[in-house]
């Protein structure tokens, strides 16, 4: 076995343990990656883990005060308190005020108001607003009627809102007749249509929902009974939704809802406003409520400081499988190559064992024959 071979496998076991040394290390890391694609809330505290700690606390909890969102300080400090990050008392003291003030007996007046007559909460006082008004009817045909008869007309209307309003009667008749059993599917329905108004919803959630909506209304019955309807008799409206409304077809829009209504009960309304402008469909607005049932009223500070990479994963599955096989491959490659350049030395030195030994024989067997 020529030296040559064995300095090549030697060198070439070299070059996969520096590889080795590399790649391993990251394929156990995907390996641990791949577990958590299943949990947002665990995929949550890996990205806090790199980009969470007091300097972002402090400045995020600064800027949501300058911009009178105690709801978004006070998720803040929750997070810096779970993850043991250190807040000046001035600060938390700072946003207690604010909290106080945003609940005093005016501001929740105002909040209500605003909710019921405009159907834009800003909180969960306008949102029971919003809702009240819903349940009546009061708002759905407000805004059936308003965009209703823009389309009519043949003027710009929002037919999100419009769709959503129709299929929020239906809901409301439905939540009536099950005594509350879809009261969820009708909180998340209002909630999807004022983040439209408001512009809190995002351009692929926006996107889904006019698909599922084309789906879920006749367009053609619709404009032909909307004409009818007015606030003065809303049981118009309600018939007219009924009867453009393909309840049998409107389950993923209303699984979509009712998760929009879970992150509002476990995490508030802001939070169910931000998840309906980061998640891109239902699959995401799902992992939006599990991440709000995981972590309540932190969930708001955690979707503004990680963004969408509290949902998903930061690397595609393909590429953390390829790190994986990549690490085996290579792991696998180290040892064979060690194996390989193992066996060439010991053949080798066995054979030279072997060489010595016959020389040795043959030395003496020369001595014997000469001394004769």
């Amino acid at each position: 076995m020529s030296g040559f071979r064995i300095a090549l496998s030697l060198i070439l076991a070299a070059a996969l343990a520096a590889a080795a040394y590399y790649v391993v290390p990251r394929g156990i890391e995907a390996e641990a990656l791949l577990a958590l694609q299943d949990d947002p809330a665990g995929i949550a505290d890996r990205e806090l883990d790199r980009t969470f700690n007091a300097a972002v606390a402090a400045h995020e909890i600064e800027a949501a005060l300058a911009a009178k969102d105690a709801d978004l300080a006070k998720s803040f400090v929750e997070l810096a308190a779970d993850r043991g990050v250190a807040v000046a008392p001035t600060i938390v003291e700072k946003v207690a005020a604010a909290v106080a003030e945003a609940a005093t007996t005016a501001h929740a007046a105002e909040s209500f108001a605003r909710g019921l007559v405009t159907g834009e909460p800003d909180d969960v006082v306008g949102l029971a607003g919003t809702t009240l008004g819903d349940l009546f009817v009061f708002g759905d045909v407000r805004d059936a009627v308003r965009e209703g008869a823009r389309l009519v007309a043949g003027e710009p209307a929002d037919e999100l809102v419009l769709g959503l309003a129709c299929v929020g009667l239906a809901v409301t008749a439905g939540t009536y007749a099950s005594f509350g059993g879809a009261a969820p599917a009708r909180i998340g329905l209002s909630l999807a249509k004022a983040a439209r108004k408001t512009g809190r919803l995002g351009a692929d959630m926006a996107e889904w929902l006019g698909r599922s909506l084309r789906q879920v209304v006749d367009w053609s019955k619709l404009k032909a009974a909307i004409a009818g309807a007015t606030l003065a008799d809303p049981a118009i409206a309600v018939r007219a939704a009924r009867e453009a409304v393909k309840v049998e077809r409107a389950g993923g829009l209303l699984h979509l809802v009712r998760d929009v209504g879970r992150v509002q009960s476990k995490a508030g309304t802001q939070a169910a406003f931000d998840g309906l402008k980061i998640a891109r469909g239902p699959r995401e607005m799902g992992r939006v409520a599990l991440l709000a049932e995981a972590k309540g009223g932190k969930t708001r500070a955690i979707l503004k400081t990680v963004g969408r990479g509290a949902l998903v994963l930061s690397v595609a599955t393909f590429d953390l499988g390829v790190w994986i096989v990549g690490a085996l491959l290579t792991a696998f490659g180290f040892v064979s190559s060690m194996k390989g350049a193992t066996e060439r030395m010991t053949l080798r030195i066995v054979r030279r064992r072997k060489q010595r030994r016959l020389a040795e024989q043959q030395r003496r067997f020369a001595a014997m024959t000469a001394r004769g």
